[in-house]
């Protein structure tokens, strides 16, 4: 059965086009800054190294460059300053689209939300792979073959593991692994799990795939 789109999961689907393409265009602009630092001259790259990314951000946007624009010094400071406040722009037009998605996201799914280690992020993602009719899976199998997390069998001998499997949503998939590592670092009860399955023998990332 394929996914209508006249509900609120469409509206959070739409929405979450353009923050995805302004935090792809973020990350491509924080490397280019990263990228024109290895390359500028000695002094513009000793007075920036060791900078965290936010204040690395900061200090670049708040300069002020000054002279010839011919002069390769002067071309990467005020290159380095356009990139860093274009950089700032992308955080405040991801930030009105997390204010926008937020109530949308705890409004169609209050109980998925509520999950540990759920943020409206990951939320917004499976709803957007469910669509606004999640009655079309019949089980919880056919939700996981969905985001590609069906455990496949992988075991040889006295070895009992699972293989990765590459089908399905890729996007939900990474959803479901963010989950997961949000659970394994602050959820208690998961945290046992993982201790219970390490004792058992098995590696972090079989346990993952279970």
């Amino acid at each position: 059965i394929p996914k209508t789109r006249n509900g609120i999961v469409e509206a959070i689907r739409t929405l979450r086009v353009a923050r995805s393409s302004a935090v792809k265009a973020r990350t491509q602009t924080i490397n280019q800054i990263r990228t024109l630092i290895i390359t500028a001259p000695a002094a513009t790259r000793e007075r920036l190294r060791g900078l965290a990314t936010g204040e690395l951000i900061d200090a670049l946007a708040r300069s002020r460059p000054v002279g010839n624009l011919a002069d390769p010094h002067c071309a990467v400071r005020i290159t380095l300053r356009r990139l860093a406040r274009r950089c700032q722009r992308l955080e405040e037009e991801i930030a009105e689209a997390d204010a926008d998605l937020g109530p949308l996201v705890t409004r169609a799914a209050p109980r998925l939300i509520a999950l540990p280690g759920v943020g409206p992020e990951s939320a917004g993602q499976l709803l957007t792979t469910t669509g606004d009719n999640p009655d079309r899976l019949r089980s919880e199998a056919s939700f996981a073959h969905l985001c590609g997390a069906a455990p496949l069998p992988a075991s040889s001998g006295r070895t009992n593991r699972h293989r990765l499997n590459r089908g399905g949503d890729r996007q939900a998939n990474r959803a479901l692994h963010t989950i997961v590592l949000v659970r394994m670092r602050h959820d208690q009860r998961t945290r046992e799990y993982v201790a219970r399955r390490t004792a058992e023998g098995m590696t972090k990332k079989d346990i993952m795939r279970c």
